[in-house]
């Protein structure tokens, strides 16, 4: 299946535009160029979005990767045929041709992906059955929530028991599963659990700790005949720095140009709302705990408290909810960016309230001021809203400890599809939370 969908997009574009451009269907100069970009760019795409991972990844996110890589794709593979139909003869302008026959290409290339990742879906679950699953928690408090994020995958995983670290039958229950979550476990107890796992032959998930973060990145390092895990510090060199300032001044610069409309726009229906600010400013924390203020579009109706945002939270003006939905609300952080206040991509800055309510409850948090704040990252492309301060630690520490160049162009790649799950992203806290 996954062929057919790779084959059968070249092949719609060739074929396609091949009727009006017949050197595309012979070998020639420009069969062979195209051709070879289309792998390229294929190959760096899928590394970004994601391939065609059946029975791992829901058929949405699925399609949704897929049609990003095939589109982008097309774009590239369009821009090269017409300049090379342009070179073949110096005496014509540059103009884009063949649009409709392009969006019909689109339009085949996105039906085919839609079919073939749903029957890969379903055949996939239809021959494999769910995964008899164990929760192994520290606090039945997590429970509800652990029930919902893995419920999501309930073709892949059957939620059978949820049992306490400690309890007396906590091997009894692992005995009887085939996958294994551990969440929040301390880490003696869950270095024993892991242990009984691996000696059963289980499928085993455990949120990490600061230094299972630190044994990913590492590195091996052999002395004689003793093996070591060596983890050294990952401080950004002069060559990085320079370049992750240079990616921030152009992204930014590009993206302040284009955004320009929705600027004016935003700010006319922000005044004409309520005649209050168009911009909100808040102190926040960025490296070494340096404190600048962040520009934001005013989302919240003036003087709406300093908390968070909870469902249905009747604060939020009306456009207020489009543009958290579809994070247009964070645009002005492009400025930030330009001034050095904050990068493109780096751990989100937090209120200072909360800097110091965390590090109290989770001296680690500090950790994260080793970087320069940043408008996306990891907890914005995986996380959401109401994703746990915990959580939203350890994924900014992944990033720290994984920085490099390529990676933040990854993630700045990946940052597009934030914007199509917009309501999964800007999941807000309940009540209760």
């Amino acid at each position: 299946m996954q062929a057919v969908i790779y084959v059968g997009n070249y092949l719609a574009f060739f074929l396609l535009l091949g009727l009006r451009n017949r050197h595309l269907l012979v070998l020639s100069r420009t069969s062979v160029v195209i051709t070879f970009s289309w792998v390229v760019v294929t190959f760096l795409l899928t590394a970004i979005y994601g391939r065609f991972d059946v029975g791992v990844r829901k058929s949405r996110p699925i399609i949704t990767s897929l049609t990003l890589t095939t589109l982008m794709n097309d774009v590239v593979a369009y821009l090269l045929l017409n300049i090379m139909n342009r070179n073949e003869d110096n005496n014509q302008t540059f103009k884009l041709e063949f649009i409709g026959i392009l969006i019909l290409i689109m339009a085949i290339q996105l039906l085919l992906i839609t079919l073939m990742t749903y029957a890969g879906n379903g055949f996939f679950f239809w021959v494999q059955d769910p995964q008899k699953t164990v929760i192994v928690l520290a606090d039945m408090k997590a429970e509800k929530r652990l029930r919902r994020v893995i419920g999501r995958f309930h073709r892949r995983y059957s939620v059978e028991r949820v049992v306490l670290y400690d309890s007396p039958e906590v091997d009894a229950a692992i005995k009887e599963a085939d996958t294994v979550f551990l969440y929040d476990v301390p880490v003696k107890e869950r270095t024993d659990l892991v242990n009984e796992c691996y000696r059963r032959r289980k499928n085993i998930h455990f949120n990490p700790e600061i230094s299972d973060i630190l044994i990913q990145s590492a590195r091996q390092n052999m002395f004689d005949d003793t093996a070591f895990l060596a983890s050294e510090e990952h401080a950004m060199s002069f060559e990085q720095r320079i370049a992750k300032r240079l990616i921030d001044v152009i992204i930014s610069v590009i993206a302040l140009v284009l955004s320009s409309p929705i600027y004016l726009v935003a700010a006319i229906l922000i005044k004409k709302y309520d005649g209050g600010p168009v911009f909100f400013r808040q102190e926040r924390a960025t490296l070494n705990g340096k404190v600048f203020s962040i520009y934001k579009f005013r989302t919240m109706k003036v003087d709406s408290g300093n908390r968070s945002v909870t469902k249905d939270d009747d604060r939020i003006t009306p456009i207020g909810h489009v543009l958290r939905k579809y994070r247009l609300d964070e645009l002005p952080q492009f400025i930030n960016i330009l001034k050095g206040e904050m990068s493109v991509v780096g751990p989100r800055p937090e209120m200072l309230e909360n800097v110091k309510a965390y590090t109290d409850e989770m001296p680690e948090f500090k950790y994260r001021l080793r970087m320069k704040a940043g408008l996306t990252g990891y907890a914005q492309i995986v996380g959401k809203y109401n994703t746990t301060s915990r959580d939203k630690l350890i994924l900014d520490l992944l990033y720290i400890e994984n920085f490099g160049v390529l990676k933040d162009i990854q993630l700045i790649f990946q940052t597009v599809l934030v914007l199509l799950k917009a309501d999964d992203s800007t999941e807000a806290f309940d009540e209760e939370e």
